[in-house]
């Protein structure tokens, strides 16, 4: 088990988060024939088993993984060959680039005319291809520019956080002539989708979500594309599952994380902060995080990663909604309504380069009541002198 940090306040867990300090293994766990990879559960709710999450009234219409669908669980199951992440194949190690701490995450390129002069950039990875085809929407890295309207010098991050509507047709297409595909787009860094891992749901449809990731990532990186391992994980067992898997594989060089959604709700973010930052120490040798959200953590998550890369998502939603950014006397941002001045059919070039620098800012130099620390200024974020700035 990886363990808990010291010093790390964790507020009272909701009835399904996994808890091995404070709730006893549930009794069903230890007959399950998936112990050994699963670890059980430790919840409030006083659960059985995992087997008391399906809920559903008619389980042919249900996609979760789960035994109630013996023929449809056997066929999930034999698809990923089993739920260990042992039998997942290794892969070489590829050159990763250097990235800055703080890239912005550029949607789509409507309502914006110009080029946007950032030197790194993020875009989702579902964009990048049909998701009823699987076919590719571009075929060269010019195009990608085009149409995000980037620079077609920038150093571009694919990133595969999404909805799960978006990234659940992956798994389909990701056959090595798609990914082969993707490899000819210049993209510099792909990171897995994350498929999700919830709480609420058999243990047995979470492993199942966790192999297809570790599947994934090896597919990707044999295709030649270099790849950050999405780590979504529910237990302590899944951490260390994920410390096992990048231990014996030196090709994971950097890892992702999203805190956008329910691992970032409060009571649960620092608990998977102290696993991020125990598995980082457990590994042994340098690993770069590629990070949604989290931002007010990043001081601990920088003491253990060898760097942390912020994919900032704020920016080109704030713009979307016609919001600007503007500094409080207090040095946090405030974001007033700019509808009147960046109206309907307006071009949002300017409001979006704006947004992404003072977003940057505030970021790399943090007001000291929301970090209590300036550390991140410190040497061991490598951020050149201008990160990818738009120089307003």
């Amino acid at each position: 088990m990886i363990a808990q940090l010291p010093n790390v306040v964790l507020l009272p867990d909701g009835p399904t988060w996994d808890d091995s300090r404070a709730n006893p293994l549930a009794l069903g766990c230890r007959t399950c024939p998936d112990f050994a990879a699963c670890g059980g559960l430790h919840t409030a709710d006083a659960a059985f088993d995992c087997g008391d999450r399906c809920k559903c009234a008619d389980p042919s219409a249900c996609d979760v993984v789960c035994r109630k669908k013996p023929a449809r669980f056997r066929a999930q199951r034999l698809e990923i060959g089993g739920f260990s992440l042992d039998n997942v194949g290794r892969a070489p190690v590829l050159p990763h680039p250097a990235f800055p701490l703080v890239v912005p995450l550029i949607d789509h390129g409507y309502r914006r005319t110009g080029t946007l002069k950032e030197s790194f950039v993020a875009v989702p990875l579902y964009r990048l291809y049909n998701k009823g085809t699987g076919i590719p929407f571009f075929s060269n890295k010019a195009e990608v520019c085009a149409h995000f309207r980037i620079s077609l010098d920038a150093t571009i991050i694919a990133s595969g956080v999404a909805r799960d509507f978006r990234i659940e047709p992956w798994w389909g297409f990701s056959t090595p002539e798609f990914l082969k595909q993707l490899g000819s787009l210049g993209i510099a860094l792909f990171t897995v989708p994350n498929f999700s891992v919830f709480s609420d749901v058999p243990r047995t449809d979470n492993l199942h979500a966790i192999k297809r990731i570790g599947l994934s990532y090896a597919a990707m990186v044999n295709a030649g594309l270099p790849t950050a391992l999405h780590l979504n994980a529910r237990t302590e067992r899944d951490y260390a599952n994920w410390l096992k898997f990048i231990r014996e594989r030196q090709e994971v060089q950097a890892v992702a994380f999203e805190f956008g959604t329910g691992a970032g709700s409060e009571g649960r973010i620092d608990w998977h902060i102290a696993q991020l930052c125990a598995l980082a120490d457990g590994v042994g040798r340098p690993l770069i995080l590629v990070l949604r959200g989290g931002i007010r953590r990043l001081v601990q998550l920088h003491a253990h990663f060898s760097r942390v890369v912020v994919l900032d998502t704020m920016p080109f939603a704030k713009t979307r909604q016609r919001q600007r950014a503007v500094v409080k006397d207090t040095g946090f941002l405030a974001w007033p309504s700019a509808a009147e001045e960046f109206g309907r059919g307006k071009p949002l070039d300017a409001l979006l380069a704006h947004n992404i620098e003072l977003s940057r800012r505030a970021i790399i130099d943090p007001p000291e009541p929301l970090y209590h620390s300036r550390a991140i200024a410190g040497a061991r974020v490598n951020r050149p002198e201008n990160p990818g700035g738009s120089g307003l």
